[in-house]
């Protein structure tokens, strides 16, 4: 699977205490390997989000992403009220 990632989830990664940084690598490769793994809760969005996904790095954290044609682009992370607030 081709993964992407967008600027904004580039900066938004950067600004993430190392200790979700080395969580969020731990998830990707979930990820890569299966995307609806239930460790994941990986769900579809809705409202402004509509037609993107997302999935848990924590009980706080998520990112959203879209699929695209070949594999997916991972937009944000963040806190559930970064993300949604």
């Amino acid at each position: 699977m081709l993964i992407l990632f967008h600027r904004n989830f580039k900066k938004g990664i950067k600004k993430q205490p190392k200790k979700i940084q080395i969580k969020f690598k731990e998830q990707l490769e979930i990820f890569r390997k299966d995307p609806y793994n239930y460790l994941l809760n990986n769900h579809a969005l809705s409202g402004k989000f509509l037609g993107t996904r997302s999935f848990d790095v924590t009980g706080d954290v998520r990112v959203h992403y879209e699929e695209t044609g070949d594999g997916v682009e991972l937009i944000k992370i963040g806190t559930h009220s970064e993300l949604y607030g």
